[in-house]
């Protein structure tokens, strides 16, 4: 290699050198104070891109996910007013039967009757109250649904159908299977009479209700399990994001380390590089 006091090639190798290895320290400094191998597209244009999109599919899981949060809430409070139903129909018929034996007084039985009519007025309150975020499953009309969003692209929804337990002015005969709700909304305990036939009609509603109260439990549970099924989805997404971008801090510590043990080698290096032409200038003073 030519001495020479104007160019001095050594040391110019020595600072590109360390400035690589400074590169490196950064690159690796930032791995470990982000913790990812790839936290932008300059540190990897394919797999950055493919990470973000991962994670708007996390996000579109998400929201999926309240979507059907949203509608097992509806429906736990719609079985909730079911169940209230139920417990109310129950005792309704107590009365009503109570109410048919012949053998009591006129007194007894309008004891009977206003017991009766004040647990029939609690249905509607009932009915009325059971909604969550402006749905209510138990108004009707009967054989409409309520739709929800099942899958990230929309192509997929799930449906909580709408019943109605409402009570009717006039209810018709009574079917079999209960086909409605049977109970009149001025059904009253009259007369023994009036107590069979109300006793017949509370078991038909009670019927009715049940079939009801079972079929929103079925598609309850539905969107449970479908819950259940995006949040093991996103986890995996998630797992898969990690594995693509997150840094291994182990690795990372130790390649810091040699790093850093190179940019020290590199200093000494520069320093020894611009040592060479004072050791000519040194030559020349013998001259």
């Amino acid at each position: 290699m030519t001495s020479t006091v104007h160019t001095n090639l050594v040391a110019l190798s020595a600072v590109q050198t360390f400035n690589s290895v400074n590169r490196g320290v950064e690159t690796v400094q930032n791995r470990i104070s982000t913790g990812l191998k790839a936290s932008g597209a300059r540190d990897g244009a394919a797999t950055f891109g493919l990470a973000q999109q991962q994670r708007a599919e996390a996000s579109s899981l998400d929201a999926v996910t309240t979507s059907l949060n949203r509608a097992i809430s509806i429906a736990d409070v719609a079985l909730a007013a079911g169940s209230s139903l139920s417990d109310v129909l129950t005792q309704m018929r107590e009365k009503a039967v109570a109410a048919s034996d012949t053998s009591i007084s006129s007194m007894s039985r309008a004891i009977h009757n206003a017991d009766f009519i004040a647990l029939r007025e609690q249905i509607s309150g009932i009915i009325a109250n059971a909604v969550f975020d402006g749905q209510n499953l138990l108004s009707g009309p009967t054989g409409t649904n309520i739709t929800f969003l099942a899958s990230t692209n929309g192509s997929t929804s799930l449906d909580l159908p709408i019943v109605d337990l409402r009570l009717p002015a006039a209810p018709g005969a009574i079917v079999n299977p209960a086909a409605a709700m049977y109970l009149g909304s001025g059904t009253a305990l009259t007369t023994a009479a009036d107590g069979i036939d109300a006793a017949a009609r509370v078991s038909a509603s009670l019927d009715f209700l049940n079939t009801e109260l079972s079929r929103l439990g079925a598609a309850s549970k539905m969107f449970v399990n479908q819950t259940v099924y995006f949040s093991k989805l996103k986890d995996s997404v998630t797992a898969g994001i990690g594995q693509m971008v997150d840094a291994d801090l182990g690795y990372e510590s130790a390649q810091l380390q040699a790093l850093q043990t190179r940019q020290q080698l590199s200093v000494q290096a520069m320093s020894l590089a611009n040592k060479a032409p004072q050791a000519i200038l040194n030559l020349l003073r013998d001259i």
